[in-house]
């Protein structure tokens, strides 16, 4: 195992946590992602008891944006009661969202504009912006200019009863027009990967998941919260399915190719509510302000591929390159945390990653990166049966993979997430003692 020099300051997780995910239209589901965001960053400040004025930035990550809303980090911040000097600010990059809140934080201490950072991510699929067709939206702005009964007479003019039907948002690829589901469609039956084994590792996911719950193994990550109206505590995520079966993945339909598709309900992450946030800093400022960091945040990179054919296959490119700057090979990592968006899509990944064609043809590489031992591999389940909040999930990855790290006494964690517009992202994590 060859080394490389950490470029700039070194940058800690001093801690981190999520709220419960719970499914869209569920607990949360008078919440917008403001009062997500607000929720788990009161909880990382409760339970860091880090002091407000130390706070230098609060990024979080947010893809479905309330209007409301637009700078949810902001407002969230603000309504965590953290002091208005603290500038903060949202990104946004589909799935992995959380991932650059938490990269660009490492940066910005990395580069010594920043010695505390809040980063993290918030999303509501319960509270969605629905709006209308473009033809009904340009008449109401046009509406704006009106100045008397004539003009708002002439508004119905070229209006249909169509026009009038709200349009709810789709999760579609704006290059390729497909929804995800339909490229996973595409990508399994390409790579062969059979509807069973599709239903055996969603299985996988939700009894591991129900196993760590029941375990208390998500105690160290998940802080209840009491929301309106009846503020009773919520402890847990609503989505695992512990009674789950291949009998049971068997009856269900696939939803996109309905004829020939292998992609169901039961093999996909489901719409969920949740937020995420951890709480970095130098290794310096850990140190003097007497917290001992749980890991380091080692190497990260983000990469892009072909939205037409490799649009979940961002894992299969950044995890060879963050091995590569961090001097690793896949045998130096002890926990692996993979975002699990569709069963498929997962096991797509790994069979990229276990190919020698694959790594002379896409990645230039003289053999294959190699087979990741299932052992190691998102043992306390994943997106699949914890649920996917879209901004949350990086997050939520991140603070898995540390607390793995500490629980299973390892020294390396690999964070692979795909995300839409064919990202990927991968981070490497210390464990520091």
């Amino acid at each position: 195992m060859k080394s490389e020099m950490y470029n700039g300051r070194k940058v800690v997780l001093v801690d981190g946590c999520r709220i419960p995910f719970l499914r869209s239209v569920t607990e949360y589901r008078d919440l917008a992602s403001y009062d997500l965001g607000r929720l788990v960053i009161n909880a990382l400040l409760t339970r860091t008891m880090v002091e407000s004025e130390k706070i230098d930035r609060v990024i979080m990550g947010n893809v479905i944006s309330n209007l409301a809303t637009t700078n949810v980090a902001r407002d969230s911040a603000l309504g965590a009661g953290l002091p208005a000097s603290i500038p903060a600010f949202t990104v946004i990059l589909a799935c992995v969202s959380s991932n650059v809140a938490i990269t660009t934080g490492a940066d910005l201490i990395r580069t010594g504009q920043a010695d505390v950072v809040i980063a993290g991510g918030t999303e509501s699929m319960s509270d969605i912006p629905i709006g209308y067709g473009k033809r009904f939206r340009k008449k109401l702005v046009e509406a704006q200019k009106y100045k008397g009964v004539r003009d708002y007479v002439k508004f119905p003019r070229g209006i249909s009863p169509r026009d009038l039907l709200p349009e709810i948002p789709s999760i579609a690829e704006f290059s390729t027009g497909r929804i995800m589901g339909e490229d996973c469609d595409r990508l399994a039956a390409r790579m062969k990967i059979s509807r069973e084994e599709q239903d055996a590792y969603a299985v996988r996911s939700h009894i591991s998941a129900a196993k760590a719950t029941a375990r208390g193994y998500f105690a160290a990550d998940v802080e209840p919260v009491r929301v309106p109206p009846d503020f009773k505590p919520i402890m847990e995520d609503n989505g695992i399915r512990g009674d789950t079966s291949l009998e049971k993945m068997r009856s269900l339909n696939p939803v996109f190719e309905k004829k020939y598709g292998t992609i169901t309900a039961g093999n996909s992450s489901f719409l969920t509510d949740g937020a995420s946030a951890v709480m970095l800093m130098s290794e310096e400022t850990a140190k003097s302000l007497g917290y001992t960091p749980k890991a380091l945040i080692r190497n990260y990179i983000f990469t892009a591929q072909d939205p037409f054919e490799e649009l979940l296959l961002g894992p299969a490119y950044a995890t060879p390159k963050v091995l590569d700057m961090a001097g690793l090979e896949l045998a130096d990592i002890d926990v692996f945390e993979f975002h699990e968006a569709f069963a498929g899509q997962i096991l797509a990944n790994l069979q990229c990653l276990d190919s020698d064609q694959f790594a002379s043809e896409k990645l230039g590489r003289s053999k294959k990166v190699g087979e990741i031992p299932m052992e190691k591999f998102n043992t306390l389940g994943g997106s699949l049966s914890l649920g996917h909040p879209f901004a949350a999930t990086g997050g939520r990855l991140v603070i898995t993979a540390t607390t793995r790290l500490i629980r299973e006494d390892g020294t390396f964690a690999l964070v692979a997430s795909c995300a839409g517009g064919a990202i990927g992202n991968a981070i490497i994590l210390e464990r520091l003692n």
